[in-house]
């Protein structure tokens, strides 16, 4: 893939969240931060290098922080694109609440032996009840990215 169509496709899922409300394109762009990650060339070879080398309770913690701090991270420049005029105080709130509603869902999922689906609507209808408001296309993926990562 060239640059040139690495920021076009970056482009085009900004502005996929752009018409969406705030927590939504939040959800949104959060969901897809590994993509947006790759196609903006992060991690940097420097930093792969790096992770290599760190142990499973090192690389938990990191993980941990980059999501504790995400809404200071890509994930606000990407939402200040998609929603220009928006307080950046709100783009950061709004960061923190699509995170912890992905944490919700996932912590939500009961591993039983009731139909998967049902267990995936039924994680994300129990953090549904945490984070109201969303859009009910976000509540969709939301479940539909439950499934996948629970497969």
């Amino acid at each position: 893939m060239t640059e040139e169509e690495a920021a076009d496709e970056v482009a085009d899922i900004i502005a996929g969240a752009a018409v969406l409300p705030l927590p939504d394109a939040a959800y949104a762009l959060w969901r897809l931060r590994y993509r947006l990650d790759t196609l903006e060339g992060r991690p940097a070879a420097e930093e792969v290098r790096i992770n290599r080398t760190l142990t499973p309770e090192q690389m938990a913690a990191k993980y941990r922080w980059d999501r504790d701090h995400a809404q200071d991270g890509p994930a606000f420049k990407h939402l200040k694109r998609a929603h220009p005029r928006a307080d950046d105080n709100a783009i950061r709130q709004a960061i923190i609440t699509a995170v912890k509603f992905e944490d919700a869902c996932f912590r939500y999922f009961e591993q039983t032996t009731a139909e998967y689906w049902q267990r995936c609507l039924h994680a994300v209808a129990r953090a549904r009840k945490d984070y109201p408001g969303l859009l009910e296309s976000t509540y969709l993926q939301a479940a539909n990215d439950v499934a996948y990562y629970y497969k």
